[in-house]
Formats: C-alpha cells, sequence, structure tokens
C-alpha cells in the first residue's frame, strides 16, 4: 500500500510518501524499509536511483504498521549542466523496499 500525495506538485512542494508494512511470520521481526526516489527523464545523467529515507521498525507476528517519509524539494533536486541545483519538472518514481536490489513497490509522481 505504497500512497504518494499529492501526485502532480509544483517544484517547491513537498512530496508525503507512506508505506504499509506487515510481519507475515510467526515471530517478532525487524525490517529496514528504504525509500528510493528515480528521476525518470533529466536533462543531464543521473544516478539510477538515489536512497532518500529510511526506518527500521520491529513488528510483533501479523502486525502492519505505516511508514511515514517527506521528500522535500532537496530531495529531487540535481546539478544541472550550469552547476545550479535544481528540481526539474517531470516523472519521477518512489521506490521502497529491503534495500535497492529488493524494491517491492513502485509508485510515479509528477513535478510540474
Amino acid at each position: 500500500n505504497l500512497q504518494v500525495s499529492p501526485e502532480k506538485e509544483n517544484s517547491q512542494g513537498e512530496v508525503q510518501v507512506s508505506v504499509d508494512v506487515t510481519n507475515t511470520g510467526k515471530r517478532t521481526g525487524d525490517e529496514v524499509v528504504q525509500l528510493y526516489i528515480k528521476d525518470k527523464v533529466s536533462s543531464v545523467t543521473t544516478y539510477v536511483m538515489q536512497l532518500r529515507g529510511f526506518e527500521r521498525i520491529t513488528l510483533e507476528p501479523g502486525e502492519k504498521k505505516t511508514l511515514h517519509f517527506v521528500l522535500h524539494p532537496e530531495h529531487l533536486a540535481l546539478l544541472d549542466k550550469n552547476m545550479n541545483y535544481t528540481v526539474e519538472p517531470g516523472a519521477f518514481e518512489v521506490l521502497a523496499g529491503s534495500s535497492s536490489e529488493d524494491i517491492k513497490l513502485k509508485k510515479e509522481f509528477i513535478i510540474e
């Protein structure tokens, strides 16, 4: 249940992200939920994805928790060709998982 709000925002706005995590096992367990961001199209070459938040939680068997993250403009900024930090308009993707190689959920949002 990955939620992104709003799905369209201006370059100076904040994007709220929430994700549900459930322990489906029979024992108490810990999980580190990692939040990545991917700029779908940019004017310069960027990383494939960038870590923008993480949280470690402990869950009892069958327990579900909702984690909340906030993406600020600086989380979406890149160095443009003139070496200025800027938030470019376009599509971004939020990815959540246990690691960069174990992405479980994805959702897109737009910066206008």
